[in-house]
Formats: structure tokens, C-alpha cells, sequence
């Protein structure tokens, strides 16, 4: 699990430029929304950025924990025993597939983007309505809504919570990797500037990419040995 729980982290924080893409609109919209004098003093637009991240972790940990609980369901079923080995050999291979993506080596995982356009297009009017963003509630609001728009990071760490079998084993995956994606959306304290542009460098994503791959393919060996 502690693997699992570092290819999430990992992968939200080092994923920071296709996370600023996807999710980097609605942040600023919400800085936009803002008063001229809030937006020019960080001490009164922070709490409404506080706010729409956390709401935006809380649902993707809500995700996690109900994907978590579907592959509990799927492994308990009677004669449906063999499901906890497929989705073993699943989530080893996404962990690879997000190795690769970390590495810069291949993008392929961010088409399971095209599984979530049908809920996003229902979802998406509920978020319009709540802005511009004026209180702590409504950002929380957006960011709840905001978790579920289509990106294949996101997506990719929910395939890993449903191989967990476990819903607070999926809880626990989401929420780690909505913690990784603080640093990059946030922009704020010891990791703006100089710091962020560390973690963006390309050596260290492809050292967390074959960490990441080693995670995976160690999974897979088990799986494997396990007969």
C-alpha cells in the first residue's frame, strides 16, 4: 500500500504542468472573481484558494473511496474470485503507464481522459453556476465539481483505487494524490519560483518515473510468483 501511496503522491506532484492545464482556468477565474483589492493582498484571496482545493482533495478522495469500494464489491462477489488478480495486474500496469508518463517517455495514459466526458458534460453546469467565486463555501463548491472533470491522471489514480479492493485503501490513494497536486495549483510558500522549477526538472522526473515503473513492474513479479 505504502508504494501505492507514494506512485499517488508522485504522480500529483510531479504531473504539476498537466495539472496547471486542466485545472489552471479555474483557478484563475477564481482569482478573477475576486474584489480588486483581495486579489492584490494574498492574506484575503488565500482562503477562497484554500477553499476550492479543498473541496477539489475532498472529492477526489469521495472518488477514491467510491471506486475503492467497487472493487471490494467486484472481489467479494460469489465465483468473481479471480477479479482481485485481474485487478492486481491493473493497477501494476498503470503504475507503469504513469512511470513512463512522469519520465516524459509516453503519454498514452491520458486517453482514459475520453471515459469521463459524459459525466463532466453533466456535472460541468453545476460548477458554471457557482461562479464568479465570492465566499469560502462556493470555492469549496467548485472544487468538489471540479475533481471530477476529465484528466487522465486523475483517472489513471482511480483505476489504482479500484485495484485496492478497499475503500478507505482508495480514499487514502486520492487523497495522496490530491496532496501532490497542492504545490503546483496552490503556488504558494517554499515551493513557488525556484523550487517548483526544481521539481520540474527533467532528471528528476524521469528518476520518479522509474521509481514509479519499478512499483509497477515489482507488482506484476508478484502477481507473477504468486502463480
Amino acid at each position: 500500500m505504502l508504494a501505492s501511496l507514494l506512485t499517488a503522491f508522485a504522480v500529483g506532484l510531479l504531473g504539476g504542468l498537466h495539472c496547471v492545464g486542466m485545472c489552471g482556468g479555474v483557478v484563475s477565474m477564481l482569482a478573477l472573481g475576486m474584489a480588486p483589492e483581495r486579489r492584490s493582498r494574498l492574506a484575503a484571496s488565500l482562503p477562497l484558494q484554500l477553499g476550492y482545493n479543498l473541496g477539489r482533495v475532498a472529492g477526489y478522495t469521495v472518488a477514491g473511496a467510491l471506486f475503492g469500494g467497487l472493487g471490494a464489491a467486484l472481489v467479494q462477489a460469489p465465483g468473481l474470485h479471480w477479479v482481485q488478480r485481474v485487478l492486481y495486474a491493473v493497477a501494476g500496469l498503470v503504475m507503469v503507464a504513469l512511470g513512463l508518463y512522469l519520465g516524459g517517455w509516453w503519454r498514452g495514459i491520458l486517453v482514459v481522459e475520453l471515459l469521463g466526458g459524459p459525466l463532466w458534460r453533466r456535472l460541468e453546469p453545476i460548477g458554471r453556476r457557482l461562479l464568479p467565486i465570492r465566499s469560502w463555501a462556493q470555492a469549496i463548491g467548485v472544487g468538489l465539481v471540479w475533481a471530477w472533470l476529465p484528466c487522465g491522471l486523475v483517472y489513471s489514480v482511480l483505476i489504482l483505487a479500484l485495484g485496492t479492493g478497499s475503500a478507505v485503501q482508495g480514499a487514502l490513494l486520492m487523497l495522496a494524490f490530491g496532496l501532490g497536486t497542492l504545490p503546483n495549483l496552490l503556488g504558494i510558500g517554499l515551493l513557488t519560483g525556484a523550487a517548483a522549477r526544481y521539481l520540474e526538472s527533467a532528471w528528476l522526473r524521469r528518476m520518479a518515473g522509474l521509481l514509479v515503473m519499478s512499483f509497477g513492474g515489482f507488482a506484476l513479479w508478484q502477481l507473477l510468483a504468486s502463480g
